[in-house]
């Protein structure tokens, strides 16, 4: 039999946690949803857009009366609950009707604060909190001239220039000299004010309100100087406060807002809250994300599933105000212990200030261009020392040795047909339908229903902007980033745990840390086999937790035939490689034979039962497999050097050689790709690969990070070494830090933007002892790892892998 769910409230964050105990537990309660509105549940943040004639009030329905039905909710409109009997575990409705509950979900929200003022109470002076509020401002405007509003927040600015839309006189009174100062410092406030003034609002700051005029009906407002203003409409926007009237009135614990805990009970274990009306460790909540983060932690309880905590939130928002694009997180006032970099372009309409203590962003406040919000955000979460790039940390992120994306125009101002991201071809119209046809409010949630930002990230900003032009209100993220949904932890945590409890195997991570699902997903099985191979080299493989390409040690390509590129040691062949390489594509019909980029051969078009024999006759021939498919070294690039190069400095042919000898095998969180070149003439392109060697007269160069795939980035320089020993020392110890300390499919370049190169040189070149330590753990790991996979599976390893399935008729 199941249990009853009673939830009263039919807003936001309560439908949402509904809709997550659905996908969860959809059989586990009969489920009655109380809502003192005659609307199912709508987008509170879409108001606006209403109010100036944008949209209208089918486009912000989120969960329409089918829905309920659908999904067998009982659904009951128009109905407040009055009354709650804890102890025979019913609610009361205004009509005197009990209802009863087995566990009862409090989703209140919040309501507008009024100042209450003489005159507070005449026709004409309302809040701006509901479409009741939108459709009385909407016949205001058809009959009257004159509007106030009071309060010069966000809500405020939206009402203000709703009415302006409408066609009403506008003035926005406001208590503090700056607009909203809880978003905004002076300096962006002030671009803000002035923009809107331009566009034909009126403002009174540090303006009073002392009472408001009229007979029966609203006719003005008078300040606490004396002087008056006509008015025949006022808006209150000066606030929200939780609804807690029937907690409090029912005894269960309240403060600012109705106390729970972590798994989102109030004092009343079969009472719970979500959303604007709870306070969370002292802390109460009216953004989106926030919100979201508890409906799925009280979903997850409600399941009895019992392995989600809400830890609180940490966040950052990004609102568009009248078009006007807004970024703000963290501390971005700072005090005497802080330092401010500002850029101040007042014409252009952009302002951008970060706040440093230590090196480390503490918070951020963008006007106009936030497209890099949630770059300077992930350095204040992730405390990155950025004294390495401080000089260019205003110019964006596209400015760290990138110059693959150039700075882009606001998105909203794109067309829908601009790509918005390149990795997977998505362009803004497919961002925004999926967005506003599916409901999407997270960054998440954008890129599991279009993939845009899931690949390299760097169309992440572009996105984020999407997203808050289109839903009004756009809030990031949670305090700590989980590795996937199957979990809350982070990549940092999993590892950490692996070492600290000596995890092993899969599922003893998945027990030990109480994993969401009973598999894993595509996404955490490929990152925990890469953490356990790394930490118990030779101990663990699970050979079925890799992607395909691993699987058949080949590159699958269009068509489903693979592509196999034997190794060439630093890029080296001989008449006798190529001769043996000619066979093979003989023998086998091998449609395609090309160089590439890495000067290596690549036999294209090869069938799947094919690749055993192929790479027998490949290993007969002395060679190995070049791992083009692997999360590990893909291959060592060299120039002539000074052995035929008449500018060639140093050998570096050899050097690549040693490299290549060292690391092949060796498996990463991403691919990896090495360079060498004979002089500063950077023929083997050193500067953009993930570890790259220049030859210079007294010794070599040593650069790292850098990219030349879809964001290209030139390396940092680490340090100046002598010998080819040290070259050989310093690589082992840079790869074995990444191996160890970077997220899975986390390239070397995000990953030194994320830590910081200061934090790699303390490692790789102030710490000798633990250089070394560094480079024999990468030798000893080594010992495990190359066994040319090639070899295994011509002599039968996983021979069932390459058979092609039989055809039933």
């Amino acid at each position: 039999m199941k249990e009853k769910l009673v939830m009263v409230g039919n807003g936001m964050a309560g439908v949402r946690a509904i809709e997550e105990l659905l996908k969860i537990a959809p059989d586990k309660y009969d489920i009655t949803v109380f809502g003192s509105e005659p609307y199912a549940n709508y987008n509170r943040i879409l108001l606006s857009p209403v109010l100036t004639g944008e949209m209208a009030l089918e486009d912000i329905m989120l969960n329409d009366v089918d829905w309920y039905k659908d999904n067998g909710i009982d659904l009951r409109l128009n109905k407040k609950i009055v009354d709650i009997d804890r102890r025979a575990r019913q609610v009361i409705d205004e009509a005197g009707e009990h209802t009863p509950y087995d566990r009862l979900l409090m989703a209140t929200g919040s309501n507008p604060f009024i100042i209450p003022v003489p005159g507070h109470e005449l026709e004409g002076v309302i809040a701006y909190r509901d479409i009741a509020d939108v459709n009385y401002m909407l016949d205001s405007a058809k009959e009257y001239k004159n509007a106030v509003v009071v309060g010069g927040g966000l809500l405020g600015l939206e009402a203000a220039n709703g009415l302006k839309e409408r066609g009403m006189q506008v003035t926005v009174v406001h208590l503090l000299d700056t607009l909203m100062e809880r978003q905004l410092d002076a300096s962006s406030a002030a671009l803000l004010q002035s923009s809107l003034q331009d566009r034909g609002l009126n403002f009174l700051m540090n303006a009073q309100t002392e009472s408001i005029m009229g007979g029966e009906r609203v006719e003005g407002v008078r300040f606490a100087d004396g002087s008056e203003i006509a008015a025949d409409i006022v808006v209150m926007a000066v606030g929200i406060r939780p609804n807690i009237e029937l907690a409090k009135k029912v005894g269960i614990h309240c403060e600012r807002g109705i106390v729970v805990n972590d798994t989102m009970q109030t004092y009343d274990p079969r009472i719970y809250a979500v959303g604007e009306c709870l306070q969370h460790r002292g802390e109460t909540y009216g953004l989106v994300a926030p919100l979201f983060e508890q409906a799925k932690v009280c979903a997850n309880h409600l399941a009895h599933l019992g392995h989600a905590r809400y830890e609180g939130s940490t966040t950052s928002t990004k609102l568009k105000v009248t078009g006007i694009d807004l970024f703000s997180a963290g501390d971005f006032t700072g005090d005497e212990s802080t330092e401010d970099i500002i850029f101040q372009d007042p014409t252009a309409g952009v302002y951008k200030k970060v706040v440093l203590k230590d090196n480390k962003i503490l918070g951020a406040v963008l006007y106009g261009d936030t497209v890099d919000g949630a770059w300077y955000f992930d350095l204040m979460r992730n405390g990155t020392d950025i004294s390495d790039f401080r000089e260019s940390l205003l110019f964006g992120q596209t400015h760290i040795g990138e110059a693959g994306h150039g700075a882009t125009n606001a998105a909203a101002a794109l067309p829908d047909t601009a790509e918005i991201c390149g990795c997977n071809g998505i362009v803004k119209g497919d961002i925004v339908n999926a967005i506003r046809e599916k409901g999407l409010f997270t960054l998440d949630d954008v890129r599991a229903h279009t993939k845009a930002s899931s690949s390299c990230g760097s169309c992440t900003g572009l996105v984020e902007q999407i997203l808050a032009s289109v839903v009004g209100d756009y809030s990031e993220t949670p305090k700590k980033k989980a590795m996937c949904k199957c979990t809350e932890f982070t990549h940092d945590e999993v590892r950490k745990a692996i070492i600290t409890n000596t995890l092993k195997t899969i599922p003893d991570i998945m027990q030990s840390m109480e994993w969401n699902t009973a598999n894993g997903c595509a996404s955490c099985r490929p990152a925990l086999n890469y953490y356990l191979v790394c930490a118990w080299p030779g101990e663990w493989d699970d050979y079925q937790s890799r992607f395909i390409n691993e699987r058949a040690h080949a590159n699958i390509q269009k068509d489903g035939t693979y592509s196999v590129i034997p190794r060439m040691w630093g890029g080296m062949t001989n008449p006798a490689e190529l001769r043996a390489i000619a066979d093979v594509a003989d023998k086998y019909n091998i449609p395609a034979v090309k160089v590439t980029g890495g000067q290596r051969i690549d036999l294209l078009g090869v069938k799947k039962e094919d690749l055993p024999k192929v790479w027998g006759d490949l290993s007969r021939a002395g060679f190995v497999s070049g791992h083009a498919y692997a999360k590990g070294l893909r291959t060592v690039k060299t120039c002539v050097g000074k052995e035929w190069c008449r500018f060639g400095t140093q050998d570096s042919t050899t050097m690549g050689i040693k490299l290549e000898k060292m690391t092949w095998g060796a498996w990463a969180p991403h691919k990896i790709k090495l360079a060498v070149s004979g002089c500063p003439r950077n023929c083997a392109e050193a500067t953009i690969k993930d570890f790259g060697v220049v030859a210079v007269d007294s010794g070599w160069e040593l650069h790292v990070g850098g990219n030349g795939g879809i964001k290209v980035r030139a390396t940092d320089f680490l340090c100046k070494v002598e010998t080819e020993a040290e070259v050989l020392e310093y690589c082992a110890a840079f790869l074995q830090l990444y191996r160890e300390e970077a997220h899975y499919l986390e390239r070397t370049a995000p990953w030194i933007e994320r830590v910081g190169l200061s934090r790699i040189k303390e490692y790789i070149v102030d710490d000798e002892g633990g250089r070394k330590a560094l480079a024999q753990r990468f030798l000893d790991s080594q010992k495990h790892m190359q066994d040319d996979p090639w070899k295994q599976r011509a002599e039968g390893a996983h021979k069932n892998e390459f058979e092609p399935l039989t055809e039933i008729a």
